[in-house]
């Protein structure tokens, strides 16, 4: 996934209230930008840090840039959690998660019974396979990449909603989407973060939920979900 127009470099001066930023713009100038990301941004947002920003088209909208990536000093990462759908599709169009190759068909935010609707359903045949996408921008102390960063109520609705689906005879997969290179030594539940989240992703294993953790390639060009699959630890 290409980034339609170039990002524009800065500095981060602070992010506050979950959804702004202050940013310091190599051209010139502070802005109050828009921060896409709802999770506490563990070691992506402390200010100092050097971020690339994008510009909206639509002139009416109140803050026209968006936080797009951070770098920690070693290495740029994606805090956007909106791509990730985009570039999980993609890298599944493209083949490079072999475990969801061979479908025919790809629908996106398919509903599934009265209240769930679901990332994505590949089918072939009869054959339904549903994915739920999450982005990953936390990697631990042990260097392992992990989710959440953040107590996710919602995301213990998914991993739930997945085995109701895998018990009415369908595949149910949770596909996560790395975007930093600093973290590949394995994935895992952030269970001191999430204790809950933890528990819960460890037992639907048990019963058959598919999980997988994919590097998507992240850089001032774009974002590329990769080959590289990643171990999932034992606690997960």
């Amino acid at each position: 996934m290409d980034f339609p127009r170039p990002l524009i470099p800065g500095t981060l001066l602070r992010r506050y209230k979950r959804f702004l930023a202050d940013v310091r713009l190599d051209s010139g100038g502070e802005s109050t930008i828009h921060c896409p990301n709802p999770g506490r941004m563990l070691g992506c947002a402390q200010p100092g840090m050097r971020v690339l920003i994008s510009e909206s088209p639509n002139a009416s909208r109140k803050l026209k840039h968006t936080l797009e990536l951070v770098h920690n000093g070693a290495c740029w990462i994606g805090v956007n959690p909106s791509f990730a759908n985009a570039v999980a599709e993609e890298g599944i169009r493209a083949g490079v998660v072999p475990e969801l190759a061979g479908y025919s068909g790809l629908a996106r935010e398919v509903r599934h019974g009265e209240t769930t609707r679901f990332d994505f359903l590949l089918t072939r045949g009869q054959e339904k396979c549903f994915v739920e996408v999450k982005s990953v921008t936390l990697v631990g102390p042990d260097g392992m990449s992990a989710f959440p960063d953040a107590v996710t109520v919602r995301g213990v609705k998914h991993i739930r909603e997945l085995l109701a689906a895998k018990a009415e005879g369908d595949r149910a997969v949770l596909l996560f989407v790395v975007q930093r290179p600093d973290g590949l030594l394995g994935f895992r539940a952030a269970g001191e973060i999430d204790p809950l989240y933890a528990e819960t992703l460890r037992a639907a294993r048990t019963k058959g939920l598919e999980v997988y953790a994919h590097w998507a390639e992240t850089g001032p060009n774009g974002i590329t979900l990769t080959d590289v699959r990643l171990p999932i630890g034992s606690g997960s």
